[in-house]
């Protein structure tokens, strides 16, 4: 079946789906304010764990909980498996907003929108264990409640070894995105995330004073040299096209002017649009510090780490995605969302089945602009009504679309 032409969703399954949220939107609403409040780290999320596998045993699913934190929960009988997944932790930054659900964990915050993601998967659960006992799941859905999205290289990893992908045959997402007006879905088919890699560089030589520097080693100079030239060498040594960018966090070296010094470092990220490119940067960017520091007689040690790979949406998946929206939203509920360099865990399910992610509108029209990552991020709570209705609606459209 061609990707523009998805198996159309019964009306009436459609309207089942969505009074199913609309009837328990205030629990879910509370739900997330309660998680909000509570706000767990990367692979401490235990209250967050218990919170959701209360609510899916509830609704009937089953539940495999994982060794630290993070769940599977399974509904349905026989046929192909479609798999929904959200994230659960928060960050370490402080919640700066003053709302009621302010978080009450010094230095942690749901800064992400992990909350949201969380809420509309659980509506999503509650509208498919409706049409579960109306007869209306052509097939079986599992929840991946997943840990630690937010340190490389990633809690999907933890699921993926644990099995939670058996027999499943396509897996979606959703992220929150503060720039997009509630009321939209962003779809991009192909990448819409990077691979984000960390990369630290320590130099180390014989040092002196800058009066001198003939008889030094001058560190300074070569970490300067890696700072402007690893950028600009992968540029040409990697495809273009595949989005290449280094950015330095990090430089440190010296504590006077006129001492050149023995030892400094640099530490930054690595990041790319396309796998290709992203299997050939581990082994080559060590080989191009070398080359780079070279002339200047420094010793290098590289310390690359792979982070995340990029999330690379499935062209069938979008299209089944896109119609569910239009079936919550109407004909301008999707909409073409931008790629991001910024890293995200989603990547290593879809290096393992077909899949997409979607951007969630959070933005209040008309309202200000937010930030991920940053403690005074906001939502507009009706997006997770949509999330979860749309994230419902493409379980049962790829259920089917797979009979």
């Amino acid at each position: 079946m061609p990707a523009d032409a998805p198996t159309p969703t019964d009306p009436t399954t459609s309207a089942l789906l969505a009074d199913a949220v609309d009837q328990h939107l205030e629990d879910l609403l509370a739900l997330r304010r309660d998680l909000h409040a509570h706000p767990e780290l990367s692979w401490r999320e235990v209250r967050t764990t218990a919170r959701v596998a209360d609510e899916v045993e509830k609704l009937g699913w089953q539940v495999t909980r994982l060794p630290r934190s993070g769940l599977v929960a399974d509904l349905g009988d026989t046929g192909p498996i479609v798999a929904l997944r959200a994230d659960l932790d928060a960050l370490p930054v402080p919640d700066l907003t003053d709302d009621p659900w302010v978080s009450t964990v010094d230095g942690a915050a749901h800064a992400c929108g992990h909350d949201v993601h969380i809420t509309a998967v659980l509506g999503a659960a509650r509208a498919l264990s409706a049409a579960h006992a109306a007869g209306r799941l052509p097939g079986r859905v599992r929840l991946l409640f997943q840990p630690a999205e937010e340190v490389m290289p990633g809690g999907a990893l933890a699921l993926l070894e644990f099995g939670a992908l058996a027999e499943v045959c396509r897996v979606f997402g959703l992220h929150c995105d503060p720039s997009l007006d509630v009321g939209h879905i962003g779809l991009r088919e192909g990448p819409i995330t990077g691979a984000a890699d960390h990369l630290q560089v320590q130099l180390s030589g014989s040092g002196g004073h800058t009066s001198r520097p003939h008889l030094t080693e001058d560190l300074t100079f070569a970490l300067g040299k890696v700072v402007t030239e690893l950028p600009a060498i992968l540029s040409r040594r990697l495809d273009p096209r595949a989005g290449v960018s280094v950015v330095w966090g990090v430089l440190q070296a010296g504590s006077a002017h006129n001492v050149v010094p023995s030892t400094g470092w640099l530490g930054g990220t690595v990041r790319m649009l396309d796998a290709i490119a992203w299997s050939e940067a581990e082994k080559l960017v060590p080989v191009l510090i070398e080359q780079i520091v070279a002339p200047y007689g420094v010793r290098a040690e590289v310390d690359y780490r792979r982070g995340v790979p990029p999330v690379v949406n499935e062209a069938r998946s979008i299209a089944l995605l896109s119609a569910a929206t239009q079936d919550v939203l109407g004909l301008e509920g999707p909409v073409v969302t931008q790629q991001s360099l910024g890293g995200e865990d989603f990547g290593w399910y879809l290096d393992h089945l077909p899949g997409a992610m979607m951007r969630l509108g959070t933005r209040t029209p008309g309202g200000p602009t937010y930030d991920l990552h940053q403690g005074d991020l906001r939502v507009d709570e009706r997006a997770v009504a949509i999330g979860a209705k749309v994230l419902a609606g493409v379980a049962v459209r790829a259920l089917a679309d797979l009979a």
